[in-house]
C-alpha cells in the first residue's frame, strides 16, 4: 500500500524529528527548515498534506500558505503555531487552512487532524470523478460560441455551486430553457440527486396543489387509496424545475412560496408537516413584473423565485451560434434518418441567418429536421427547410428597406464593433422615446421586454 506523503515544514529540528518519528510508520515524512526549500520540491514532488510552522524564518507560514493555495489548492495544509494567537489562526484558517495545532504539540490529536484531511480531500475527489462520470453521461448538449450565450453559460458555472438557491430562468420560448436548468442541475452539489421536471401549464388547476406537494390517502374524491407523494418530495435531494411558472394559480403560489421559505410542507389532506432539501429552478417566458403588477403573480414569490436570475438571448441575438446549431441538428437527425447529408448550401446558410426567429432554438431544430427528412441532395437547400431565399443587394444600392448606410471606409472596419454600435444607438433610442420604460422601449424594436433588458445592461451598463 502506498504511504501518503506529508512535508513537515519548522525551523526547529526536534520538532521535525519527532514528527517523523512519530508517524513515519503510516505516512511517507519529508521534513524542510524553510518554507522556500519545500515549495521547491513540491514542484516536481507534490504531497498529500503540508504540515506548516507559523513561525518559520525568510518566508512566514502565512506567506507560504498563501503561495501553496495560489498554486496547489488542493493541498490540505495544518498550521503549527508557538502560542495560540488567536488572529493569526483565523488569517490561516480564512486563507484556506485545514486545521491548526498548538506547540507543544500532542500526537494523538494531530493524527486525528491528518486523518480528518486527508478523508476530506479523498471524499472530494470521489465527488468530483463522481460528479465528472454525470455531467458527461447526463448533460444535455448546450451548443453556443457567441459571446451572449458564453456569458451565460459562465454565470451560471458561479451561481449552480450553492445546494438551494433559488434560480429563475428568464426567456423567449425555444431559447434553450430547460437546457440551463439542466446545466444548473449537473454543475450544482445536487448533481446526483433526481432532475424533477414540472411543466407547470399543462397541469389542471385544480390539480397543481396536488401534485406538486402530494396528498393522504381519502383526501379527496378520486384520490388513490394509498395516497400519493408529490413532485417536490421527488426532487428531494436534487432539482426541482418548474417550467412555466408565470401559469401557476395564486393558490399554488401561496403553498410554492411557503415550501421556499422554509423546505416545509403539508401534503393535501395531510396533518403531519415535512420537511425536504431540495433546489428550486423556475423559468417563464412571460413578464412576471407585469403580472405581479396587474396581480395575477404574487410579488414576494417573484422575489423569492429570482433571489437568482439567469436571462437566456433569444437566437436573434446570437447570429454566431445559428451554424454551430444547425450543424449539430443535422448530425443529430441524419443519424436518426439514415441519412448522409454533409451540410447546407449557401442559399440555405444565408436564410438561416437571415431569418427572424420566432421559436428561437426549437424552431432551428425543427427546420433542421424537416430537411433532412425530405431532403434528397447532398446538402439542405432552402426548400428543404422551407425558408424563403434571401435576395440579395444589387451593386451600387447599400440600401435595405428604404434605409441608407454609410459608406464603406476605405481602411476597412470592424463589423462586429459597428453592429454593435448600431444596436446600443438604437436601443437608448428607443427607451428615451419610450420616455424611460422598457417595456415600450422593447416593443417599439419588437423585442422581449427581457431580452431589451438584458440587452441595454450588458451594452450601455444601466
Amino acid at each position: 500500500m502506498t504511504l501518503s506523503t506529508i512535508f513537515v515544514i519548522d525551523d526547529e529540528e526536534v520538532i521535525r524529528e519527532g514528527i517523523a518519528v512519530a508517524l513515519e510508520r503510516d505516512y511517507s515524512i519529508k521534513p524542510f527548515g524553510t518554507a522556500e526549500s519545500a515549495l521547491e520540491n513540491m514542484e516536481h514532488d507534490s504531497p498529500d498534506l503540508v504540515l506548516l510552522d507559523i513561525g518559520l524564518p525568510g518566508m512566514d507560514g502565512i506567506q507560504a500558505l498563501q503561495e501553496i493555495k495560489k498554486r496547489w489548492s488542493d493541498i490540505p495544509v495544518i498550521m503549527i503555531t508557538a502560542y495560540e494567537d488567536v488572529q493569526t489562526v483565523i488569517s490561516a484558517m480564512k486563507l484556506g487552512a485545514h486545521d491548526y495545532v498548538v506547540k507543544p504539540i500532542h500526537m494523538d490529536a494531530l493524527e486525528v487532524s491528518i486523518r480528518n484531511a486527508l478523508e476530506t480531500v479523498k471524499l472530494k475527489k470521489e465527488v468530483q470523478a463522481l460528479q465528472e462520470k454525470y455531467l458527461k453521461e447526463n448533460l444535455p448538449c448546450f451548443i453556443g460560441e457567441s459571446n451572449a450565450i458564453q456569458d451565460v453559460m459562465e454565470f451560471i458555472d458561479q451561481v449552480a455551486k450553492s445546494p438551494d438557491t433559488p434560480i429563475l430562468i428568464i426567456g423567449e420560448t425555444g431559447t434553450g430553457k430547460e437546457l440551463i436548468a439542466s446545466a444548473i442541475h449537473y454543475r450544482s452539489p445536487n448533481f446526483s440527486g433526481p432532475l424533477v421536471t414540472v411543466n407547470c401549464a399543462a397541469i389542471p388547476k385544480d390539480l397543481v396543489e396536488s401534485e406538486l406537494f402530494g396528498y393522504e390517502k381519502g383526501a379527496f374524491s378520486g384520490a388513490s387509496p394509498s395516497g400519493k407523494i408529490g413532485l417536490v418530495e421527488e426532487a428531494a435531494g436534487g432539482t426541482l424545475f418548474l417550467d412555466e411558472v408565470g401559469d401557476l394559480s395564486q393558490e399554488a403560489q401561496a403553498k410554492l412560496l411557503r415550501f421556499l421559505e422554509d423546505g416545509q410542507f403539508y401534503r393535501v389532506g395531510g396533518t403531519r408537516q415535512r420537511k425536504v432539501q431540495t433546489r428550486v429552478v423556475s423559468a417563464t417566458n412571460k413578464d412576471l413584473e407585469d403580472m405581479v403588477k396587474e396581480g395575477h403573480f404574487r410579488k414576494d414569490l417573484y422575489f423569492r423565485l429570482g433571489v437568482i436570475r439567469v436571462e437566456v438571448p433569444s437566437l436573434n441575438e446570437r447570429k454566431d451560434d445559428i451554424m454551430p446549431l444547425a450543424q449539430a441538428f443535422l448530425l443529430e437527425f441524419n443519424k436518426k434518418f439514415g441519412k448522409k447529408i454533409t451540410g447546407l448550401s449557401r442559399d440555405a446558410e444565408n436564410g438561416l441567418l437571415g431569418h427572424t426567429w420566432t421559436g428561437h432554438v426549437r424552431e432551428l431544430r425543427n427546420l433542421i429536421e424537416r430537411g433532412v427528412l425530405i431532403g434528397s441532395g447532398p446538402v439542405l437547400t432552402v426548400d428543404d427547410l422551407g425558408i424563403a431565399k434571401k435576395k440579395g443587394t444589387k451593386p451600387g444600392q447599400p440600401k435595405e428597406e428604404g434605409m441608407p448606410f454609410p459608406p464603406f471606409p476605405r481602411e476597412g472596419m470592424d463589423l462586429d464593433k459597428a453592429k454593435e454600435a448600431l444596436e446600443r444607438y438604437y436601443i437608448e433610442q428607443a427607451f428615451k422615446l419610450a420616455g424611460g420604460n422598457e417595456s415600450k422601449a422593447a416593443r417599439l424594436l419588437n423585442m422581449n421586454h427581457h431580452t431589451y433588458r438584458y440587452r441595454r445592461r450588458k451594452l450601455l451598463g444601466s
